[in-house]
């Protein structure tokens, strides 16, 4: 399919979401970390989890992001995002992403991290976070812990990721 249609989740996808992420995951972990990030007023921000569906309204896509830091500055992270094993590699988790990043940026937001593949992010604008000052609070190679800047007037923070509790780290 090469036209999805996006839109921020409601409380009625969130099943949807999670059989989503089941899917797409081999263990359930993903899927648990979208409800403890929803369940988290600090990390969860409403508008920026985004499911992608068949015209006919079918979600088959999700793009969550949330609340993280850098140091003390206010910063986003992109994860997880999840597609159907049936319409993966069709542009849905792309289409997902996209939609997800243009309502971070309306909102205002200036910043967003995440750690995934390094030939799959760039596509959106990400760049390795080591360039602007940003380290995961882990090991990680250089080139999958992303930042892309989401307002070019603003400085970026530089520092240590730190993730919600969710995330375990």
């Amino acid at each position: 399919m090469s036209t999805w249609i996006t839109r921020a989740e409601t409380a009625g996808d969130i099943p949807a979401i999670r059989h989503i992420t089941l899917q797409a995951f081999p263990t359930a972990e993903e899927a648990d970390l979208v409800e403890a990030l929803r369940a988290d007023d600090e990390a969860w921000i409403d508008g920026l989890s985004w499911i992608t569906t068949t015209p006919d309204g079918a979600p088959v896509g999700h793009a969550l992001i949330t609340r993280c830091h850098v140091d003390e500055e206010p910063a986003l992270a992109l994860a997880p995002c999840s597609v159907l094993p049936e319409v993966q590699r069709r542009g849905a988790g792309s289409a997902a992403i996209r939609a997800a990043l243009d309502a971070a940026r309306e909102m205002g937001e200036k910043l967003v991290l995440v750690l995934g593949h390094a030939d799959y992010y760039p596509r959106f604008g990400f760049t390795p976070a080591s360039r602007i000052g940003i380290r995961a609070p882990f090991e990680v190679p250089d080139e999958s812990m992303m930042a892309l800047v989401l307002d070019d007037a603003h400085t970026p923070p530089s520092g240590t990721i730190r993730y919600p509790a969710a995330f375990g780290v």
